[in-house]
C-alpha cells in the first residue's frame, strides 16, 4: 500500500471520527444561546472567506480577473433581491462575457 493510501485512509478516519464525537455531544450544549450565535456567525464567516479565497486567489498571488467582475455582478443580483437561481446565473454570464471581451 502506497504512502498516499495511507494518508487517504487516515483523513478518512478523521472525518468519520469527527462526525460520530459531533452526535456524542449532549443536546442541551447546542441548544445553549452563545453556541447558537457563534454558529450562525462561523458559517457566514467560512463561506465568505471560501468566496474571497476563489475569487482573488491566483497561481502566484492576487488575481483580478473575470471572477472578479462576476463577484460584482453577482451582488449586484443579490441586493436587487433577486432569487439564488438568478444571482448564480448573473454570476456566470458575467464571467463569461467578461472572458469573451479578453479579461483572463
Amino acid at each position: 500500500m502506497s504512502s498516499l493510501w495511507m494518508w487517504i485512509l487516515l483523513a478518512c478516519a478523521a472525518a468519520y471520527a469527527t462526525k460520530i464525537i459531533g452526535y456524542l455531544v449532549p443536546a442541551a450544549w447546542l441548544q445553549h444561546r452563545l453556541v447558537t450565535q457563534i454558529s450562525g456567525v462561523l458559517t457566514v464567516a467560512l463561506l465568505a472567506a471560501l468566496v474571497a479565497m476563489n475569487t482573488f486567489s491566483g497561481d502566484d498571488g492576487l488575481s483580478f480577473d473575470a471572477r472578479v467582475g462576476a463577484l460584482l455582478a453577482a451582488a449586484v443580483a443579490l441586493l436587487l433581491r433577486a432569487p439564488f437561481i438568478v444571482v448564480v446565473l448573473v454570476g456566470a454570464a458575467a464571467a463569461a462575457g467578461l472572458r469573451l471581451l479578453g479579461v483572463q
